[in-house]
Protein backbone atom coordinates (compact mmCIF):
# COMPACT_ATOMS: atom_id res chain seq x y z
CA UNK A 1 0.00 0.00 0.00
CA UNK A 2 1.28 3.10 -0.78
CA UNK A 3 -0.67 6.41 -0.04
CA UNK A 4 1.28 9.13 -3.31
CA UNK A 5 -0.77 10.35 -5.86
CA UNK A 6 -1.12 8.40 -9.51
CA UNK A 7 -0.42 10.95 -12.34
CA UNK A 8 -3.56 9.02 -13.95
CA UNK A 9 -6.37 7.05 -12.76
CA UNK A 10 -8.45 4.36 -15.37
CA UNK A 11 -12.09 3.60 -14.39
CA UNK A 12 -14.89 1.45 -15.68
CA UNK A 13 -17.64 -0.14 -14.87
CA UNK A 14 -18.04 -3.66 -13.34
CA UNK A 15 -20.87 -5.75 -13.23
CA UNK A 16 -21.37 -8.20 -9.89
CA UNK A 17 -23.06 -10.43 -8.51
CA UNK A 18 -24.72 -7.34 -6.19
CA UNK A 19 -25.13 -5.13 -8.75
CA UNK A 20 -22.50 -2.61 -10.77
CA UNK A 21 -19.47 -1.31 -9.40
CA UNK A 22 -16.93 1.46 -9.98
CA UNK A 23 -13.36 0.46 -10.36
CA UNK A 24 -10.46 2.91 -10.18
CA UNK A 25 -6.72 1.99 -11.00
CA UNK A 26 -3.57 3.72 -11.86
CA UNK A 27 -1.74 2.63 -15.05
CA UNK A 28 0.43 0.45 -13.00
CA UNK A 29 -2.81 -1.42 -11.76
CA UNK A 30 -3.04 -0.52 -8.51
CA UNK A 31 -6.61 -0.26 -7.31
CA UNK A 32 -7.41 3.25 -5.95
CA UNK A 33 -11.00 2.50 -6.08
CA UNK A 34 -13.56 0.14 -5.22
CA UNK A 35 -17.74 1.16 -5.10
CA UNK A 36 -20.60 -0.06 -5.91
CA UNK A 37 -23.01 2.27 -7.58
CA UNK A 38 -26.44 3.16 -7.89
CA UNK A 39 -27.79 6.58 -9.50
CA UNK A 40 -27.26 8.04 -6.03
CA UNK A 41 -24.04 6.68 -4.65
CA UNK A 42 -21.91 6.89 -8.48
CA UNK A 43 -21.65 11.12 -8.05
CA UNK A 44 -20.88 11.21 -4.56
CA UNK A 45 -18.27 8.62 -5.93
CA UNK A 46 -16.56 10.64 -8.88
CA UNK A 47 -17.15 13.84 -7.22
CA UNK A 48 -14.50 12.16 -4.29
CA UNK A 49 -12.41 10.78 -6.75
CA UNK A 50 -12.06 14.06 -8.48
CA UNK A 51 -11.61 15.82 -5.40
CA UNK A 52 -8.78 13.91 -4.40
CA UNK A 53 -7.17 12.66 -7.63
CA UNK A 54 -8.69 15.15 -10.47
CA UNK A 55 -10.84 13.32 -13.49
CA UNK A 56 -10.49 9.85 -14.08
CA UNK A 57 -10.15 8.43 -17.58
CA UNK A 58 -12.57 5.86 -18.65
CA UNK A 59 -10.63 2.80 -19.84
CA UNK A 60 -11.05 -0.51 -20.57
CA UNK A 61 -7.22 -2.03 -20.49
CA UNK A 62 -5.18 -4.42 -18.72
CA UNK A 63 -4.44 -2.90 -15.65
CA UNK A 64 -8.29 -2.88 -15.37
CA UNK A 65 -8.64 -6.51 -16.60
CA UNK A 66 -6.26 -7.81 -13.77
CA UNK A 67 -8.46 -6.33 -10.97
CA UNK A 68 -11.85 -7.68 -12.84
CA UNK A 69 -10.97 -11.22 -13.26
CA UNK A 70 -9.88 -11.11 -9.57
CA UNK A 71 -13.10 -9.64 -8.04
CA UNK A 72 -14.95 -12.86 -10.23
CA UNK A 73 -12.65 -15.25 -9.31
CA UNK A 74 -13.80 -13.74 -5.26
CA UNK A 75 -17.77 -13.82 -6.19
CA UNK A 76 -17.30 -17.37 -7.50
CA UNK A 77 -15.77 -18.66 -4.17
CA UNK A 78 -11.74 -17.88 -4.13
CA UNK A 79 -12.35 -15.60 -1.27
CA UNK A 80 -8.41 -15.39 -0.23
CA UNK A 81 -8.19 -13.73 -3.90
CA UNK A 82 -8.26 -10.46 -2.85
CA UNK A 83 -5.14 -10.12 -1.19
CA UNK A 84 -3.76 -10.52 -4.94
CA UNK A 85 -4.68 -6.82 -5.67
CA UNK A 86 -1.94 -3.84 -4.89
CA UNK A 87 -4.18 -0.94 -3.66
CA UNK A 88 -3.49 2.40 -2.27
CA UNK A 89 -5.68 5.16 -1.12
CA UNK A 90 -5.44 8.84 -0.23
CA UNK A 91 -6.41 9.22 3.15
CA UNK A 92 -4.97 10.80 6.66
CA UNK A 93 -2.74 8.53 8.63
CA UNK A 94 -5.34 7.46 10.88
CA UNK A 95 -7.34 6.15 7.76
CA UNK A 96 -4.13 5.11 6.51
CA UNK A 97 -3.94 2.58 10.05
CA UNK A 98 -7.73 1.56 10.02
CA UNK A 99 -6.93 0.45 6.45
CA UNK A 100 -4.45 -1.51 6.74
CA UNK A 101 -6.14 -3.08 9.84
CA UNK A 102 -9.36 -4.08 8.02
CA UNK A 103 -7.05 -6.27 5.85
CA UNK A 104 -5.79 -8.01 8.06
CA UNK A 105 -9.54 -9.61 9.25
CA UNK A 106 -9.26 -12.42 7.64
CA UNK A 107 -12.15 -14.07 5.42
CA UNK A 108 -14.77 -15.43 7.19
CA UNK A 109 -14.33 -13.37 10.81
CA UNK A 110 -16.15 -10.39 11.40
CA UNK A 111 -14.57 -7.55 14.65
CA UNK A 112 -16.35 -5.31 16.46
CA UNK A 113 -15.16 -1.14 15.98
CA UNK A 114 -14.50 -1.45 19.57
CA UNK A 115 -12.23 -4.71 18.43
CA UNK A 116 -10.85 -2.81 15.63
CA UNK A 117 -9.30 0.32 17.52
CA UNK A 118 -7.89 -1.85 19.76
CA UNK A 119 -6.39 -3.67 16.89
CA UNK A 120 -4.62 -0.40 16.40
CA UNK A 121 -3.99 0.46 19.62
CA UNK A 122 -6.47 3.37 20.32
CA UNK A 123 -8.80 1.41 22.36
CA UNK A 124 -10.67 4.56 23.15
CA UNK A 125 -10.98 5.88 19.52
CA UNK A 126 -14.31 3.80 18.82
CA UNK A 127 -16.02 6.52 16.68
CA UNK A 128 -13.10 7.69 14.91
CA UNK A 129 -12.30 4.00 13.82
CA UNK A 130 -16.21 3.73 12.57
CA UNK A 131 -16.12 7.19 10.40
CA UNK A 132 -12.54 6.08 9.01
CA UNK A 133 -14.11 2.64 7.93
CA UNK A 134 -17.01 4.70 6.27
CA UNK A 135 -14.37 6.66 4.64
CA UNK A 136 -12.66 3.34 2.82
CA UNK A 137 -12.69 3.82 -0.89
CA UNK A 138 -11.98 0.46 -1.95
CA UNK A 139 -14.78 -1.99 -0.95
CA UNK A 140 -14.48 -5.38 -0.27
CA UNK A 141 -10.79 -5.63 -1.26
CA UNK A 142 -10.47 -3.40 1.90
CA UNK A 143 -12.78 -5.12 3.73
CA UNK A 144 -15.01 -2.67 5.98
CA UNK A 145 -17.80 -5.15 5.69
CA UNK A 146 -16.23 -7.43 7.93
CA UNK A 147 -16.61 -4.52 10.78
CA UNK A 148 -19.95 -5.38 12.82
CA UNK A 149 -21.65 -3.93 15.91
CA UNK A 150 -20.43 -4.95 19.18
CA UNK A 151 -23.97 -6.77 19.64
CA UNK A 152 -23.54 -8.69 15.89
CA UNK A 153 -25.55 -6.92 14.47
CA UNK A 154 -25.22 -5.41 11.52
CA UNK A 155 -24.22 -1.98 11.04
CA UNK A 156 -23.63 1.07 8.19
CA UNK A 157 -22.24 -0.28 4.93
CA UNK A 158 -21.95 2.29 1.99
CA UNK A 159 -23.05 -0.76 -0.43
CA UNK A 160 -25.95 -1.16 1.66
CA UNK A 161 -26.84 -3.70 4.45
CA UNK A 162 -28.02 -6.29 2.48
CA UNK A 163 -24.66 -6.00 0.02
CA UNK A 164 -22.95 -6.68 3.58
CA UNK A 165 -24.69 -9.53 4.53
CA UNK A 166 -24.30 -11.24 1.16
CA UNK A 167 -20.76 -10.49 1.45
CA UNK A 168 -20.35 -11.77 4.90
CA UNK A 169 -22.05 -14.77 4.22
CA UNK A 170 -20.30 -15.78 0.96
CA UNK A 171 -17.44 -15.44 3.06
CA UNK A 172 -18.37 -18.32 5.59
CA UNK A 173 -19.83 -15.58 8.29
CA UNK A 174 -22.95 -16.96 9.81
CA UNK A 175 -25.75 -14.53 10.86
CA UNK A 176 -28.74 -15.12 11.61
CA UNK A 177 -31.51 -15.11 9.01
CA UNK A 178 -29.84 -13.45 6.01
CA UNK A 179 -33.02 -12.81 3.52
CA UNK A 180 -32.21 -12.83 0.26
CA UNK A 181 -30.68 -10.23 -2.13
CA UNK A 182 -32.71 -8.08 -3.50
Amino acid sequence: MTNAPPNRLLLDRLATPLGPMLAVVDETGVLWGLWFTDDESEPKFLRSLRHRHGEPHMANDAALATVRQTLGRYFAGEIAVLREIPWSAAGTPFQQTVWAALTRIPAGATVSYSALAAMIGTPKAVRAVGTANGANPISIVVPCHRVIGANRALTGYGGGLARKRWLLAHEGVLLPEPPPFP
